[in-house]
């Protein structure tokens, strides 16, 4: 029997998690339980000590189209009152995806349009097939992609957010990666899954612990200006962490020449 789920959560005994978008016959819109759904399997993540890496991704071949054109037309009729809370619970799910504390990577096939580049630029890492395209296609619409803008100006920066933003002016895989919107492009669908795999080995060869310490770390430092204070924060970052277990385990296994406890 076909899953209905909108949002499906797989998770690996290795400790890899795969959270799939899976409305296929509507190019995986969000609609209200698309973003439900995915807010409660952010929610679950964030605490699961066991899940070390996290793959985002479309079923069907298509990552997401943006928001749901029956979705957007129930939105129409709501009171402004009822058209905020449905702005921001995406807004919350984003920032859930945003803070998790594993490393996540965007696995990006066909289209990914308006709210989806959102759930790119809140991910670590992203990988697109050649034939991917994007576009922010809000405008489109006489609306404004502001709850992704956060996530989008940090990843893409101000200047190429003013030209493809309000513009909806469509892109390609290659103009995605020249302006850091996705870190890697694959040939097909068989090179992605590999590309994926030489991610999931780099990621395991990392300290859970410290990879949760690091998005956090580049949170707080964000925006700072370099003085004084902003300097001895960040030894004192280091230094705790040369004491703690991991640390002291990761420069023994160095040492000894041999793998690190938490290394798969």
């Amino acid at each position: 029997m076909e899953n209905t789920n909108p949002v499906i959560l797989e998770t690996t005994e290795e400790g890899v998690a795969f959270v799939i978008l899976n409305r296929p016959d509507k190019r995986n819109a969000f609609d209200e339980m698309v973003i439900s759904g995915l807010s409660d399997v952010f929610e679950t993540l964030k605490s699961n000590d066991n899940i070390r890496l996290v793959f985002i991704k479309g079923a069907g071949g298509n990552f997401s189209s943006g928001g749901d054109l029956e979705y957007m037309e129930r939105q129409a009729r709501h009171s402004a009152e009822d058209d905020e809370i449905d702005a921001h619970d995406m807004a919350i799910m984003l920032n859930k995806l945003y803070k998790l504390p594993q490393y996540t990577v965007a696995l990006v096939q066909g289209g990914a349009y308006g709210g989806a580049i959102g759930l790119i630029a809140a991910c670590n890492y992203s990988i697109a097939t050649e034939k991917s395209h994007f576009c922010f296609s809000e405008t489109r619409l006489g609306l404004v992609p502001s709850v992704v803008t956060p996530y989008v100006l940090e990843t893409i920066g101000i200047k190429n957010a003013r030209a493809f933003m309000p513009s909806a002016m469509p892109f390609d895989a290659h103009r995605a990666q020249s302006m850091g919107l996705i870190q890697e492009i694959a040939v097909d669908a068989q090179d992605l899954s590999k590309r994926e795999e030489i991610i999931a080995n780099l990621v395991f060869s990392a300290c859970p612990s410290a990879i949760t310490e690091t998005n956090a770390m580049i949170d707080d430092v964000k925006g700072k200006d370099i003085d004084a204070k902003l300097i001895k924060e960040t030894a004192k970052i280091i230094a705790h962490r040369r004491s703690t277990e991991d640390g002291l385990e990761g420069m023994r296994a160095f040492l000894e020449k041999r793998q690190p406890k938490w290394a798969k």
